[in-house]
């Protein structure tokens, strides 16, 4: 049997390496006074979000071969991505138009 990671726990489950933000996320959530240390913390430990299962899925699997993560939010009237590169070295929180 595979083993399997926890879909949402207490503590990080991944290193998010360096974080950052786009122009436009980082203006959406000032605007709307919101910490973007939330959605990194609903990130990191397994709280994707928005996310179909297919797509939380794949975020499971990432746990284990370290590939890319995505977490999806609801903001406002808007959608805030949170996403971790393959290598985990790099989080950026990021609206979907600058993808």
């Amino acid at each position: 049997m595979q083993k399997q990671p926890p879909t949402t726990a207490a503590a990080p489950l991944f290193q998010l390496g360096r974080c950052v933000a786009t122009v436009g996320a980082d203006d959406l959530l000032r605007r709307l006074a919101l910490n973007p240390y939330d959605l990194l913390s609903r990130h990191v430990r397994g709280d994707w979000g928005d996310l179909d299962e297919s797509d939380k899925s794949l975020n499971r699997r990432a746990l284990l071969d370290r590939s890319r993560l995505m977490s999806s939010y609801s903001v406002g009237d808007k959608k805030v991505w949170v996403i971790t590169d393959a290598d985990w070295a790099v989080t950026t929180i990021l609206l979907p138009s600058e993808y």
